[in-house]
């Protein structure tokens, strides 16, 4: 049973937050939509947004100005929490890049881990189900973008699921996380040892094995100011395998901007203009 927590008023639709009991996780998970005010009238494209480590599932809402966009497009946007939370696990809540607020948007295979982090199944069979049961949302009109750990969550589940996502982009994502320390970190630890078991989970390998699997393209944008750019996010690594799998990328690199919400809110009304396009009849 499906939860709300609160209900505003927001560009002439409603801005929403609920809460649920996930059979996936286990635990209650709390996720924002914004319903446009087109949905008053029937069913309306989605797309998930899937937000960067420390934040949850009002990060996003509260900070990138993104409803204005929705509501002229008339696209639903869906805001997931980024870890389960209140899993009484040791340890989970000692580091602010893993753990509680950072859940990689992965199912963890690995103890103690493997007990309620599965934030792949969550996001792409029961959550996706339960917006489309509850809200006027289109099955077959889903996207997927996101920011830092979310723009790799968005990556990867597009690259591990073509058939629900049919489109995807990106704001600064970690984008080679089996070469970079907050990746290694957080596969070692959910995945283990194994890194082929990695490479299932980091977007520059998936697609490298790739051909074009998304046609109509795919949208980045990268700040140069990112104080995380040369260690964490290796944007370099994925053009270099979407040119091996022929995969059309706009890989835009902005001087002067950093990796927070300023930047994001810089470039929001190109990626929802994006997802539009992408996701029309």
């Amino acid at each position: 049973m499906m939860e709300r927590i609160s209900e505003q008023a927001c560009f002439g639709g409603v801005q929403g937050v609920y809460q649920h009991v996930s059979d996936v996780i286990g635990l209650p998970m709390r996720f924002s939509v914004f319903q446009p005010p087109q949905a008053k009238d029937g069913p309306v494209p989605v797309l998930f947004f899937l937000a960067g480590l420390t934040c949850n599932e009002e990060t996003f809402m509260i900070k990138a100005g993104a409803q204005r966009y929705a509501a002229e497009h008339g696209i639903m946007l869906v805001a997931p929490d980024t870890s389960p939370r209140g899993t009484g696990i040791d340890g989970v809540a000692d580091s602010w890049d893993f753990g509680d607020g950072a859940g990689f948007y992965l199912d963890a295979t690995e103890a103690p881990w493997s007990s309620h982090f599965r934030m792949e199944s969550y996001l792409v069979h029961e959550l996706r189900a339960l917006v489309t049961r509850q809200f006027p949302a289109r099955s077959e009109a889903i996207g997927v973008f996101g920011h830092s750990m979310g723009g790799h969550g968005a990556l990867t589940l597009a690259l591990r699921h073509p058939s629900v996502f049919r489109s995807v982009s990106a704001f600064a994502p970690i984008a080679a996380p089996s070469q970079c320390p907050w990746g290694e970190q957080a596969f070692g630890r959910y995945l283990g040892p194994d890194r082929g078991a990695w490479a299932e989970h980091d977007a520059s390998a998936l697609m490298a094995n790739r051909t074009t699997p998304f046609p109509g393209g795919i949208l980045i944008d990268q700040g140069l100011a990112d104080k995380f750019l040369d260690a964490q996010l290796l944007p370099d690594q994925f053009e270099a395998a979407c040119r091996i799998a022929q995969q059309p990328l706009t890989l835009r690199r902005h001087p002067g901007y950093e990796h927070g919400y300023y930047f994001i809110a810089s470039f929001m009304a190109d990626h929802l203009a994006f997802h539009r396009d992408c996701l029309a009849d």
